[in-house]
């Protein structure tokens, strides 16, 4: 199966966009790793997560790589340097944005906050009659999937318990008959066994006067 090309845009679900964050920076570790050892480069890498949280490799030290960096920047010729420059502005125009996103992502985060709160009880005394009305209503319609879920998940066990019984039924219906057989040998055999010790009984018999 052809995989189709990924679109180089950011991603809307925030799930799917935590799971591809999660892949693609073992990957670029990874990356950064071998390209260091199989090449013998420095290599220093930088990740700040959307929560912020850092990330980071470095074959030596990533203070030392920057500082290094830094030295390297002052001694390039001035049409890298104008590229870097460049490169470094394009990147101060995008951040703005990030911060705005950043920031929309809080409050995101912290509406959920709130929201989870009120629905364990807590917090609802700034709450209005319409918001108290809406979690109740959205209450209900938990409760209401969460027992037809339970209901589904009974009816499943049940059926499942019947299918045992069955089986129990069918062993146990072998078991008597099997035993039944048993039985019926068991019968035919004593009588074999009766009828061999009357024909030894009647071997014995002699026609005469005993010993005296």
């Amino acid at each position: 199966m052809v995989r189709g090309k990924t679109q180089i845009k950011r991603i809307e679900n925030s799930t799917s966009r935590q799971v591809t964050f999660s892949k693609r920076r073992k990957g670029l570790l990874k990356k950064a790793f071998e390209l260091s050892v199989l090449c013998d480069a420095e290599v220093a890498l930088i990740i700040f997560s959307p929560s912020g949280k850092l990330f980071e490799f470095s074959s030596s030290s990533a203070a030392s790589t920057i500082e290094r960096y830094r030295k390297s920047i002052k001694n390039l010729r001035p049409s890298k340097r104008m590229d870097v420059e460049h490169l470094q502005s394009e990147t101060d125009l995008h951040t703005p944005h990030f911060e705005e996103e950043v920031a929309n992502l809080r409050k995101k985060i912290e509406l959920l906050e709130e929201t989870k709160r009120k629905f364990l009880g807590d917090g609802l005394d700034s709450s209005s009659i319409d918001e108290l009305e809406q979690i109740e209503h959205q209450l209900e319609k938990s409760l209401s999937i969460i027992r037809s879920r339970k209901i589904l998940f009974s009816c499943e066990q049940i059926n499942q318990l019947k299918e045992e019984e069955k089986i129990l039924r069918r062993e146990n219906a072998e078991l008597r008959e099997k035993y039944e057989e048993r039985q019926l040998e068991l019968s035919i055999g004593q009588q074999f066994l009766s009828l061999e010790q009357g024909k030894e009984v009647e071997t014995q018999l002699f026609i005469g006067l005993p010993d005296s």
